[in-house]
């Protein structure tokens, strides 16, 4: 498993953010994007890395691209 940093717990807080403004909780957006709702909170607290694949869900169900997700 890959090492978890500063920049993953970053994104996860960004990625919290964002889904709570599009009026998501971590079980409406892992219904929307096909993923586990353990899954989403470990990104969110910046214990799991998300692949590319899992970021083009996510940033689909959010509609935005990746680049904004993962741009900040």
């Amino acid at each position: 498993m890959a090492k978890i940093t500063k920049k993953d717990e970053r994104f996860g807080r960004r990625l919290a953010k964002m889904r709570k403004k599009a009026g998501y909780t971590q079980e409406g957006l892992a219904n929307k994007t096909g993923l586990s709702v353990p899954f989403i909170g470990m990104i969110e607290i910046g214990q799991r890395k998300a692949s590319i694949r899992s970021l083009q869900k996510i940033a689909s169900a959010l509609g935005t691209k990746v680049r904004d997700l993962i741009n900040f």
